[in-house]
């Protein structure tokens, strides 16, 4: 049976040798104890800006829906009103109620007529209805 050393003395038995001086750490009883760091603080700032950053971009996100929901019944309602002619990409068109309330789009000004007027759309490439003004 092999010899054990004193837990106070650094010896490495798998090369048969005393490396205390290789160590990255102290060796010795009269060493300085390692402590950990704490950390809190640091971890607290991180999470403290981590939910600031998750919370703009939660809102980013939502007026970017809000926003893309409004396009959408925009859209809708562009695209279910009355018209006889075919509109052309890249022009703007405007959307009024006639006196029965049902919606219609025409190619006249609204300082041209004196219709009730719901809104002035262009009609993108995409063939997307964006709201002017």
């Amino acid at each position: 049976m092999k010899e054990k050393k004193p837990d106070n003395v650094v010896f490495n038995t798998a090369e048969n040798k005393y490396d205390a001086a290789l160590k990255p750490y102290a060796t010795n009883v009269g060493a300085p104890a390692i402590r950990t760091e704490n950390l809190a603080p640091w971890k607290n700032k991180g999470v403290g800006m981590l939910n600031a950053a998750m919370a703009a971009e939660y809102e980013e996100i939502k007026q970017r829906y809000q926003e893309l929901q409004e396009r959408f019944e925009y859209n809708s309602l562009v695209y279910s009103a009355k018209f006889s002619f075919q509109p052309m990409v890249g022009h703007t068109y405007h959307l009024y109620k006639n006196q029965q309330g049902v919606a219609f789009l025409s190619i006249l000004a609204p300082q041209e007529c004196n219709f009730d007027h719901v809104g002035s759309f262009r009609l993108g490439s995409d063939y997307v209805w964006e709201k002017q003004g």
